[in-house]
């Protein structure tokens, strides 16, 4: 057990790698959005206490484990042409600041690293509740909105359409759910 004073108590909070999804959506042929995600996200919270202003948040995501219900794109995804897993296999979000805006409602702004261009981004944050599991563990639960511009982080890839526009969307929006897990107390 910790002698630090309440408000020097570092919790940590990991992601639950069955109760997470890192979503995207983005444009194609400008009809229509395709929307994705990947599979595996991990990572760790730590809060002064239980003051989830203070949170430092450190996620990674696996960017092999992308889906978007098309194995071809998929595989393009992957590709040099986009993610290029094989020289970066993951994306990762550390944050710099939170702010609250409202009750259970907060700003969470950080650096996102992919491949190789990190870039700050916002997300708007909602606290979905905090609850004790049936095996004891205290679990809380987020969901997470924001969006990026693919080419800012040299996602550049697309196809001129004949009639005008291009193949894929520069704006991506994103959507993360994440159940975190307290670690006990040392």
């Amino acid at each position: 057990m910790s002698t630090a004073a309440p408000d020097q108590v570092r919790h940590a909070w990991h992601v639950d790698p069955h109760h997470v999804e890192a979503g995207f959506a983005v444009r194609h042929l400008m009809i229509s959005t395709v929307k994705g995600h990947f599979r595996t996200v991990s990572g760790v919270v730590t809060t002064a206490g239980d003051d989830f202003t203070t949170a430092k948040v450190d996620l990674t995501i696996d960017a092999r484990s992308i889906e978007t219900r098309d194995d071809a794109r998929d595989a393009h995804l992957k590709s040099a042409d986009f993610f290029d897993v094989e020289k970066f296999p993951s994306l990762t979000f550390k944050s710099g600041r939170v702010t609250a805006t409202a009750p259970k409602h907060f700003v969470v702004t950080g650096d996102l690293t992919i491949r190789d261009v990190t870039r700050e981004v916002a997300l708007d944050v909602v606290a979905e509740g905090f609850v004790r599991d049936p095996w004891g563990n205290e679990k809380a639960g987020f969901s997470a909105t924001g969006s990026i511009n693919r080419k800012d982080f040299g996602l550049t890839w697309n196809v001129a359409l004949e009639t005008g526009g291009v193949l894929v969307g520069d704006e991506v929006k994103l959507n993360l759910e994440i159940e975190l897990t307290r670690q006990k107390d040392e």
